[in-house]
């Protein structure tokens, strides 16, 4: 009970401090145009009040929900009316350098290299704290407000049948496309990317596919009736009824999501990020169709300098005559298809499972695709501003790996991409009407 309450008394202070500024000898921090945002929207940040010429460090700090603290910081010069504005002024060193608008926010990292931003509540926003600091001492101070949730988005805990997830509704009666939205192999609802689609006009389901609630902890085969069910859970729903339905994945469900738009009717677009083009890790069945997977030799990993396991080569080639079975036939599928895919991915080789994919479209003389690759991105491309995961714990290896990229590339694909699919998806799920415009 005491613990409750210390918890609901720490979280009503850090709310109530979130909405304040904080402020020194008439130093101001602007954050434009709120410092309330949505997760995906930039902020434009600027310090007024401070000296001619005078040189701050400007710092911001990112707690997750595990309480893991990611931080950046910067050095930045005032101009001669003592300001600083992060859209024309240079850091002139810290965590990055030059005019970085939101080095800030793409920097942040944590003490410890090897771990991953962990959103779960997206019914809260996520707080980022800035601070401008001169000789030791914090003389200004705002905390950015980023929310997962637009107004009118309807989060709707699904325990229906069989099916686990979280529904995410956006306001009024529709009608909405439908958007399937699955994660990587951990499988749980990853709720953050389902929330923000909401936000665009979208009907989506943020599907878990083992280790939640009562599914099983680790699945040894999957049944695409599962998937199917979610897909007709979706549909039925009255605001989604008659729509268009598409699919979202990554890592490992990107071959899931493959496998759905091949032998699940009624898919007409999913976006694949990082995937691979046949099915991995365990068989995948559907009637009478099995899918066998394609194997992995661990004895292939390397280790990095930093000491981390690189398992981006230990996956068996999909063209090799013991691979071939696994390929899933995309060509199959009537829906289309974007292929997103960093060069730099280390948890497999995405580049090379993309153009695959690809290549077997057009063989088929197929025109349903398109492929976006970015050159320096690493593994987990997700929403803007998500912070960047060069290493983590591997469920599959068993330890920490390397996924590969680097910060700044890294979160400018995220941008990219991000944009790429909400087009996409109103490009080919949207009808002519107004279901898919952007709730302001």
């Amino acid at each position: 009970m005491f613990a409750v309450l210390k918890y609901v008394r720490t979280a009503f202070v850090r709310n109530t401090l979130a909405k304040m500024h904080f402020t020194t000898s008439g130093v101001n921090i602007r954050l434009l145009p709120s410092h309330k945002c949505s997760f995906e929207d930039p902020v434009h940040v600027t310090v007024s009040g401070l000296n001619p010429q005078q040189r701050v460090d400007l710092r911001s700090k990112l707690t997750d929900d595990t309480g893991r603290v990611f931080q950046a910081s910067a050095t930045y010069q005032a101009d001669g009316s003592g300001q600083v504005d992060l859209n024309r002024d240079p850091s002139l060193g810290g965590s990055f350098t030059g005019v970085e608008p939101m080095g800030l926010f793409w920097a942040l990292k944590s003490d410890t290299v090897a771990c991953r931003f962990t959103l779960t509540d997206v019914t809260r926003p996520a707080l980022f704290d800035i601070e401008v600091v001169s000789d030791d001492k914090v003389i200004a101070k705002v905390t950015n407000e980023r929310h997962c949730l637009a107004d009118g988005v309807r989060r709707i805990p699904v325990t229906e049948g069989r099916i686990r997830g979280t529904l995410f509704m956006p306001p009024g009666k529709g009608p909405f496309p439908g958007i399937l939205d699955t994660y990587v192999f951990r499988g749980g609802p990853f709720e953050l990317r389902a929330a923000l689609l909401a936000k665009r006009g979208f009907a989506v389901l943020a599907l878990a596919f083992q280790g939640y609630q009562d599914l099983p902890k680790r699945a040894d085969k999957f049944h695409l009736e599962y998937f199917e069910e979610g897909i007709d859970f979706l549909r039925q729903q009255p605001e989604v009824k008659d729509q268009k339905i598409g699919l979202v994945s990554i890592s490992k469900s990107g071959d899931l999501a493959l496998s759905m738009a091949t032998f699940l009717p009624g898919i007409s677009a999913t976006v694949w990020i990082n995937g691979c083009n046949a099915n991995t890790l365990v068989p995948i069945y559907y009637k009478d169709i099995c899918v066998p997977p394609l194997l992995y030799d661990i004895k292939k990993a390397k280790m990095t300098p930093l000491g981390f396991m690189d398992i981006g080569d230990v996956t068996n080639d999909p063209m090799s005559e013991e691979g071939l079975p696994s390929v899933i036939p995309i060509e199959r599928a009537p829906g289309s298809f974007m292929f997103i895919m960093s060069e730099a991915d280390r948890n497999w080789q995405s580049a090379y499972y993309a153009k695959l994919a690809c290549d077997r479209l057009k063989a088929h003389g197929k025109s349903n695709y398109e492929l976006v690759r970015y050159e320096n991105a690493g593994h987990f491309i997700e929403v803007p501003y998500m912070p960047f995961c060069l290493a983590n714990f591997h469920g599959v290896a068993n330890q920490v790996v390397c996924f590969g990229g680097e910060p700044k590339a890294h979160s400018e694909a995220q941008l990219d991409a991000w944009k790429r699919i909400v087009n996409f998806f109103k490009n080919h799920l949207a009808s002519a009407d107004r279901s898919c415009k952007s709730m302001l």
